[in-house]
């Protein structure tokens, strides 16, 4: 009884815990997209897909409008985005997207957390052969006749279309686009009437790499370390299945 409360409780906090770093994320979103656009989502998409993806993940309303209200404040952070990419144990590309209001913070942390897991970093762009940036949106697909949708798509810049299941067994349709038609294919999905869960520009690899159980343990320590920074958006890397 003690050992099963216990572990409930541990992934309760876990969960907690991975909830906070995404509002932390979406609310450095919401400024910079505020800070680029204004406040007002009906002309700013940027925006507009940050409110999106906030109320994907269940990040109170409040908490939403407050980092809104922060970013109009002329003394708010302003952040800079910068990619930063190596390698860690056994060969696998790691590529991470930041968003920071001191690049020197950000730039000791990424490393200091390659070099203790004995990866290396490597210079801006080194992985653009492994990694492809696509427009990936998640939607409620419904009753929707999937295939007349694909046809409705494809001008928008359809690559891809398919059903994945999600944490709670929902089916989940997923679009993938080219990078430059995330506007595009956007703007096509709200016309569709489609109710859009997220909406994210990702990196997927064009190469995977085989490891081991133990390799790959090695390697997502450092995936592990990277996702709890505060400055870090997003990691990615090219483990095989």
């Amino acid at each position: 009884m003690g050992r099963a409360f216990e572990f409930r409780k541990e992934r309760k906090f876990k969960r907690w815990a991975k909830m906070a770093i995404q509002f932390t994320r979406l609310g450095k979103e919401i400024v910079m997209a505020v800070k680029e656009g204004g406040g007002h989502p009906e002309t700013n998409s940027r925006l507009r897909t940050a409110m999106q993806n906030a109320k994907a993940v269940n990040m109170p309303k409040d908490r939403v409008e407050a980092a809104i209200k922060r970013a109009t404040d002329k003394d708010a952070s302003n952040y800079e985005e910068f990619v930063y990419e190596g390698y860690a144990p056994h060969g696998v590309a790691i590529l991470v997207e930041t968003a920071t209001d001191n690049t020197n913070r950000t730039v000791a942390n990424v490393r200091s957390y390659f070099t203790k897991v004995g990866g290396t970093m490597g210079k801006t762009g080194s992985l653009d052969f492994i990694f492809s940036r696509k427009s990936i949106f998640r939607f409620v697909p419904g009753e929707r006749d999937l295939e007349e949708l694909e046809f409705e798509l494809i001008d928008a810049g359809l690559e891809d279309l398919y059903v994945e299941t999600d944490e709670e067994g929902n089916d989940i349709g997923v679009i993938t686009a080219a990078f430059e038609d995330f506007g595009k294919m956007q703007k096509s999905l709200e016309e569709q009437g489609l109710e859009v869960k997220s909406a994210k520009l990702e990196r997927i690899p064009l190469s995977t790499t085989e490891v081991t159980e133990e390799q790959a343990a090695d390697a997502l320590k450092l995936i592990d370390k990277l996702d709890e920074d505060d400055d870090v958006l997003a990691v990615y890397h090219n483990m095989a299945e």
